[in-house]
């Protein structure tokens, strides 16, 4: 059936595939999802190219350079991943793909996401920022702490506190530190050790735990609360690993609630230990510095690419990682295939060697030097014989031989052979050859 001219557009097909990618990247900007990671490749360019499947379906994916290179683990297939992405389109071959922002291992969940989230709006904010930090009071007296009456938090500190400085005041706000409610509670706890002025600084913490255990300290109100405290918090939320939004704003972030009772009790290593913990804070607050750093840089790189040309690069670039490494294999095939040529032809070179080639050859030469000597001294020969022949024959029509035998030759003075005596006239000169001279006359 032919087709009937209509308004319609015509389109082509790379057309339609940069229409279509519009709009995928249009309709799913981001979202979050899980998976399994499988034909992982990393070539050369720092790109992530992989495939996201689960039990029943799968979905090509890449991860630019910008965003993998503040990964903290490096995938592998089989993995277990959960990513936040948005869905593209590789134009050249028509694929729908994800392009991968983040990704963290499965089981992190949501939970992961609102942390970042959380800490990146409060880094803006300036929240974490080492200017606001408050320093440890010179001399201590009372100890605040604010943490559960019963866990193993306040032992460890009751503990490390006795032994380091026995003659310290303690003063304990309990308070829970799981739950949904947990967060308020902290947070009346700190307005109230800061309303009765009776302690010179506040430890908050507790034990270690999951994320889900932990995550009342991972509360935005709370958060403003320790920021907004004057007196000075250490946070000693869970182990060493284990790290919160609490952390982050505290003044002092402790490892661990033994940790933050040493950092406020005095001891005679006091000024080694405050080196110390200054060398950690400064540690840390480079790394939450370029971390918020390479989170503003990766917000800004995504902007950039809803509306830079960088996606066509990274499309361009995509298409260039596969042709590299169809290349690489061609190349690899054809060094085989010229290694099996070179194997083959290498016994017949033998055989062709030129040491028998030059030996023939110098026979050769051998014989054909005696032939040829040969060929020239019968050649010499026959050259002599003709040449006493032809000398011979010379010398039987050479004049001086008809002269030898009587005769003579007369010519006028003009040197011009006289043949009739019409030719000359009296009185003229004449001049005779004999075999043996001239003789000269005058015609009468």
């Amino acid at each position: 059936m032919a087709l009937t001219h209509s308004t319609q557009p015509i389109y082509t097909v790379s057309r339609l595939n940069k229409e279509i990618r519009h709009v995928l990247e249009q309709g799913f900007s981001s979202l979050v999802l899980t998976g399994e990671i499988s034909n992982f490749i990393a070539p050369a360019s720092g790109h992530w190219y992989f495939t996201l499947k689960d039990d029943r379906a799968q979905v090509k994916a890449a991860m630019w350079r910008g965003n993998n290179r503040g990964q903290t683990f490096r995938p592998t297939n089989g993995a277990q991943v959960t990513v936040r992405a948005r869905v593209s389109l590789y134009e050249p071959r028509g694929d729908y793909q994800l392009i991968v922002e983040h990704m963290a291992p499965a089981g992190e969940g949501l939970l992961k996401q609102e942390f970042d989230a959380l800490k990146m709006r409060l880094a803006a904010e300036g929240l974490f920022s080492s200017a606001h930090k408050k320093p440890l009071p010179t001399t201590i007296n009372r100890v605040g702490v604010i943490t559960s009456a019963t866990g193993a938090a306040i032992r460890d500190i009751l503990t490390v506190l006795k032994r380091r400085a026995p003659q310290l005041e303690v003063v304990i706000y309990p308070a829970m530190v799981q739950g949904a409610d947990a967060h308020s509670q902290l947070i009346e706890k700190i307005n109230i050790a800061n309303q009765r002025h009776e302690v010179d600084v506040l430890i908050l913490g507790r034990g270690g735990g999951s994320l889900e255990d932990l995550w009342c300290f991972n509360n935005e109100q709370l958060a403003r609360a320790i920021f907004a405290s004057e007196l000075p918090i250490v946070s000693a939320v869970g182990h060493e690993v284990d790290t919160t939004i609490s952390d982050y704003v505290a003044d002092i972030r402790a490892a661990t609630p033994s940790a933050a009772a040493e950092l406020v009790s005095p001891n005679t290593q006091e000024l080694h230990n405050k080196v110390s913990q200054l060398v950690k804070h400064l540690h840390h607050a480079f790394k939450h510095t370029l971390s918020v750093k390479r989170s503003t840089a990766t917000q800004f790189e995504h902007r950039l690419q809803l509306c830079h040309p960088r996606n066509q690069l990274n499309q361009q670039t995509q298409k260039l990682d596969e042709l590299t490494l169809a290349l690489h294999s061609a190349i690899n095939g054809k060094i085989q295939h010229y290694e099996r040529v070179l194997a083959n032809l290498t016994p017949r070179l033998m055989q062709r060697s030129p040491e028998k080639q030059l030996a023939r050859s110098e026979h050769q030469l051998v014989q054909l030097h005696g032939r040829l000597t040969q060929a020239m001294q019968q050649q010499l020969s026959i050259s002599r014989n003709t040449l006493s022949l032809q000398a011979s024959r010379l010398d039987s029509v050479s004049p001086l031989s008809v002269l030898a035998r009587g005769y003579s030759i007369t010519k006028n003075e003009h040197g011009h052979v006289v043949k009739s005596v019409a030719d000359i006239k009296s009185g003229e000169l004449l001049i005779t050859e004999l075999v043996d001279g001239q003789l000269k006359s005058n015609v009468i």
